[in-house]
């Protein structure tokens, strides 16, 4: 999984599912040679790797033996871990999603990995029981739809999502949209709290933790829920309630296609050629979980923006870790956390390989960015779920 021999980081990671998906065990190796995993060879193996593209070694098992060696010795910060089960995985997004809506639903198709679409009817009806891993679209959970009234209010598909939104609503139970999104944001705090892996991308990070923050609040004007907000509503905001942001303003104006100070998209002076974060080393053995989550062939991505582009470090909890930074514009682009028995990850901004997606622009075509070191970010928190657990080291 190095630069220099692999030709499909993506589709390597849908070779190491497959692979889990016929309950045979694979190792996954940190931080050698930019995270490869070992696999039992196999004459069907070898042949679908070379069916989808993936690049791979054939090794003796002395040679297998030597590497594990090398892996396990406690002067190399690399580590072996054990990969058990393909995770059963979810995507929370409205049914009929435009293609260039989501950069996960892209990356596992492009990889033939397996997943289901739910949305709020079955994540209300405790659908997400059934699944290890979730990941959100890019949702907004405050009920504001996106925040895109000021540019979009009059523009057929605006129009249809909203009266389609307010529908749905409903047909559940709930007189508001707001409402009815804050009961799926904490059935999801739910599942996440009792063991459950998420991971979110855009506006669904801060819109699901605003929507915890405001559990008993009204933060929508008339234009949204058809009655006015709270009058001193930031006041009311309880962030003790939300996963990874703490202490930030509210935007109350609707014409702002923006939802809080966490994001910062509108505080930055960084050219395109200049946009890159850096990936946070850790070390394999005593830290393995970020050090999963950031595995790849460079520590330096390039950066892409998107409603959420990336997070301000003053308004991230302590206990949260970043994973990814800007140090040049001083943000965070990629953190992790803990919440009750599960994890979650946030990342910020909208699709990887395209720098300022737009509404309305085409798709990427993945078949263009295979060795794309930001999807694979993505991809390292879809084989997360399948590790065997190991007891914390005190």
């Amino acid at each position: 999984m190095d630069a220099e021999t692999q030709q499909d980081h993506l589709k390597a990671y849908g070779i190491t599912y497959w692979t889990l998906n016929q309950e045979i065990k694979v190792q996954w190796l940190l931080n050698y040679r930019g995270g490869s995993f070992l696999l039992p060879d196999s004459e069907e193996l070898q042949k679908e790797c070379r069916i989808r593209g993936v690049s791979f070694e054939v090794i003796s098992d002395r040679k297998a033996e030597e590497i594990l060696e090398e892996v396990q010795s406690p002067s190399r910060n690399m580590e072996a871990v054990l990969l058990e089960k393909a995770p059963k995985i979810a995507v929370y997004s409205p049914k009929g999603n435009r293609p260039w809506d989501d950069a996960v639903t892209m990356v596992l198709t492009y990889a033939e990995i397996p997943y289901e679409t739910i949305y709020d009817e079955e994540v209300l009806n405790d659908a997400l029981l059934m699944f290890d891993w979730l990941h959100l679209h890019h949702e907004d959970f405050t009920g504001q739809y996106g925040k895109f009234y000021r540019n979009y209010r009059n523009v057929p598909w605006y129009i249809k999502d909203k009266k389609e939104a307010e529908e749905l609503a409903g047909k559940l139970g709930y007189s508001k949209v707001a409402d009815e999104k804050l009961a799926v944001a904490l059935k999801i705090r739910d599942y996440v709290a009792g063991g459950g892996f998420m991971f979110a991308m855009c506006s669904a990070t801060d819109s699901f933790d605003i929507a915890l923050a405001a559990e008993e609040v009204d933060i929508a004007e008339p234009m949204f829920d058809g009655d006015p907000s709270d009058r001193d509503y930031q006041s009311k905001i309880d962030y003790s309630k939300t996963f990874a942001f703490i202490d930030f303003t509210l935007e109350r104006d609707p014409m702002v296609y923006e939802f809080s100070s966490i994001d910062m998209t509108s505080k930055r002076q960084i050219p395109a050629e200049s946009d890159y974060f850096t990936l946070m080393e850790f070390s394999a053995k005593w830290d393995p979980v970020p050090a999963m989550l950031t595995q790849n062939h460079t520590t330096l991505i390039k950066g892409f923006m998107g409603q959420t582009t990336a997070y301000d470090p003053s308004e991230i909890k302590p206990t949260v870790l970043v994973m990814g930074e800007n140090k040049l514009n001083g943000e965070a682009r990629y953190i992790h956390g803990i919440k009750g028995n599960g994890f979650f990850t946030f990342y910020g901004g909208h699709d990887p390989e395209d720098y300022q997606h737009r509404v309305g622009d085409p798709k990427t075509e993945l078949e263009l960015h295979p060795t794309s070191p930001g999807y694979r970010l993505i991809l390292n928190n879809v084989l997360f779920p399948a590790a065997k657990k190991k007891k914390q080291k005190t």
